[in-house]
């Protein structure tokens, strides 16, 4: 999203930036001139190519570029932008015979205008254009808003099932393509059932949320953590043996809180018991799952509190 875009799809002059590319130094200070007055800010180029120099190191909404100048054209110049940056281009020029609005807008522009160029119309078009990429921008926003509900798990802000099996199989299909390791924890909440029946499922709520923090914590960027159904919850570790991943799952088990004080003398403490798989070649996800669930049951019979590491 264009920074000049606020937070609610909004666009303030003062953010905005315009990139005017001609080779006619008259043009260029004339439009610049225009710009500038109705509030906006505003730099010129002489060529395309100066052009993609100046886009290489400054952020740019709106380029406005004649289509004849030497070296690179203007609709070279819009296919090079519409490729690699995200910025608008209006396309400008005084040979109305030999390019038309069509042409223009098939190439990657958003508007296009004649010479001679009247400032007014210029303005009003450039207004239009901003409109529509600050309409555009609230958009993106609100599709990665439900794109982030429908991968996300409400209670404790990790992402849930649904989410997990895609990306587990697409990291399967990644191993498998490089060979390097992949690891997964599965950790379910010791005696999380006799928790919620005796201090009501608020309080069962607050260790889910608290366990997700920690999970957060403990991992890497590159790693992903779900809510796998109720008090379960996975985490997909790439490049990472087995070994490793029993650290990982360790520092988890050792920072998640073992006590929540009450008054009751026989209060419930809620440990992790956690299964640990690296992945054997070609195994399939079911698979793969399947062992991780039978380490966390392993450990669950060991009296819980306790992570094991299934044979490779």
């Amino acid at each position: 999203m264009s920074e000049s875009i606020d937070k609610h799809g909004r666009n303030g002059r003062d953010s905005v930036q315009i990139l005017v590319v001609d080779d006619d130094k008259g043009i260029r200070d004339t439009v610049q001139g225009a710009i500038q007055e109705a509030g906006y800010t505003c730099r010129t180029e002489a060529s395309g190519d100066e052009a993609l120099g100046f886009l290489e190191k400054n952020r740019v909404d709106i380029i406005i570029a004649d289509v004849r100048m030497p070296g690179l054209n203007g609709f070279e110049l819009t296919k090079v932008v519409k490729e690699k940056y995200d910025a608008d281009v209006i396309i400008i020029t005084g040979y109305g015979r030999d390019f038309q609005y069509e042409e223009a807008i098939e190439k990657g522009a958003s508007e296009f205008i004649l010479k001679p160029i009247r400032l007014k119309e210029l303005i009003v078009r450039l207004r239009r254009v901003l409109r529509e990429r600050a309409l555009l921008a609230q958009q993106r926003q609100m599709e990665d808003q439900l794109r982030e509900l429908t991968i996300t798990d409400d209670l404790t802000k990790l992402h849930n099932m649904r989410h997990f099996y895609v990306q587990l199989q697409l990291e399967i299909d990644r191993t498998s393509r490089y060979k390097n390791p992949l690891s997964l924890l599965l950790l379910d909440v010791d005696r999380f059932k006799q928790y919620n029946d005796t201090y009501g499922h608020l309080e069962g709520d607050k260790i889910l949320i608290e366990l997700g923090r920690v999970i957060r914590e403990c991992l890497r960027k590159s790693d992903t953590a779900y809510r796998y159904g109720g008090d379960e919850f996975m985490v997909v570790l790439p490049q990472t043996q087995g070994n490793e991943a029993r650290n990982v799952a360790e520092r988890i088990r050792a920072q998640f809180p073992a006590e929540y004080s009450h008054r009751e003398p026989d209060r419930i403490d809620t440990t992790l018991s956690i299964g640990v798989v690296e992945h054997r070649p070609k195994e399939d996800l079911s698979e793969f799952v399947k062992r991780a669930d039978q380490a966390m049951y392993k450990a669950k019979k060991q009296g819980g509190n306790h992570s094991i590491l299934a044979d490779g």
